[in-house]
């Protein structure tokens, strides 16, 4: 896993309410099983709110990950038990993609907003 210094951090690709907009994932993290998600660009930075049916995460950590540095550690934060059921259910999301050791991902580690 390679953690980059979050002030040294490249230009979001994309916005923070689009990090998270699956049904089912929306749910996972309502019931606090999905506690990150890895995209192909930068979609927030630390600090941001996401909010999600009225309400607020704040986005802990922003890095780049390889997918051959997933553990089922990291499965888990997804809201999966092991990479190999969170590998067949990203390969189902992107019928043709490749799953490649060496590919990076942006990893956004989330936590809720205590009121």
């Amino acid at each position: 896993m390679t953690n980059h210094e979050e002030t040294n951090l490249p230009p979001k690709t994309c916005s923070v309410e689009r990090l998270i907009t699956m049904e089912s994932d929306i749910e996972l993290v309502l019931q606090g099983k999905k506690t990150a998600t890895r995209r192909n660009g930068r979609y927030a930075d630390v600090g941001e709110i996401m909010e999600l049916k009225g309400k607020s995460f704040k986005v802990d950590k922003v890095y780049i990950q390889t997918l051959g540095d997933l553990t089922d550690k990291h499965a888990v934060q997804e809201g999966f038990q092991s990479v190999e059921d969170y590998k067949q259910s990203i390969l189902a999301y992107h019928p043709g993609m490749p799953w490649l050791p060496h590919m990076t991902v942006w990893t956004h580690e989330f936590s809720p907003v205590k009121a």
